[in-house]
């Protein structure tokens, strides 16, 4: 199918767009169930999730190469409302009267599912803004390059997007409550392991993207697009 050039997408007509969003908001809640497991490997101490979050910035770009800025912001939206959603449901559970038999499973639930406040509020926000800046970058990169250099929007997106979540989660989650020293390096450790996790993955990103767009028979540019996160209707 030959790609046409056009400046917003009709997502209702796409074959693809909706599973692409599924496959983007499950990433996210995964990563999140997930995080609460530490890993070592050699001297590094790094979340569970930071083999999986990474993934949602793909789907992201994926998502703001083909389909454009505004298409992405609805599917951002939604994983901010499932990770709220998801987030009320576990703890509702948690706080719901234990079976006399499986009491002694309460701690192993909270440990796992509980919510801690200052974390699920620090995953959030980090999640919302670190997102909408990967695809805002990712959005006025193709339009500045002309849609040449699909791998310097990718990284460049990648670099500015974990940036911001990396510091404002760091920031919510444990300002004032670990030494500053270990909180740099225990941040830029997790930082330099997604950048370089989506710098791997970029042959992979070349694919999906061109085969998409080649059965879409779309490819959007964000000239004139109104950038404002908050606004969801042009």
């Amino acid at each position: 199918m030959q790609t046409t050039v056009q400046t917003t997408a009709d997502i209702t007509k796409s074959k693809y767009f909706l599973y692409i969003a599924i496959l983007f908001v499950s990433v996210l809640l995964i990563s999140n169930t997930v995080a609460v497991k530490l890993i070592a490997i050699g001297p590094f101490i790094l979340a569970g999730a930071v083999f999986i979050f990474p993934i949602s910035y793909i789907f992201g770009d994926v998502l703001t190469e083909v389909y454009g800025y505004k298409s992405t912001q609805k599917v951002i939206y939604a994983g901010f409302v499932m990770l709220i959603l998801m987030t009320c449901c576990y703890a509702m559970v948690q706080y719901l009267p234990a079976a006399p038999f499986w009491a002694g499973n309460q701690a192993a639930y909270e440990t796992i599912l509980g919510t801690a406040p200052r974390l699920v509020l620090a995953s959030i926000v980090a999640f919302f803004f670190g997102e909408f800046c990967n695809s805002f970058v990712i959005s006025k990169l193709k339009v500045l390059t002309s849609g040449k250099r699909l791998w310097q929007r990718t990284i460049s997106s990648t670099a500015v997007g974990q940036l911001v979540d990396t510091t404002i989660f760091t920031v919510i989650a444990f300002a004032g409550t670990v030494p500053t020293v270990t909180l740099l390096i225990v941040a830029g450790s997790g930082y330099l392991f997604k950048v370089s996790y989506e710098i791997l993955a970029t042959p992979l990103t070349y694919i999906i993207v061109n085969k998409i767009k080649r059965a879409e028979g779309i490819d959007v540019y964000d000239t004139g697009v109104d950038y404002n996160m908050f606004k969801l209707r042009d």
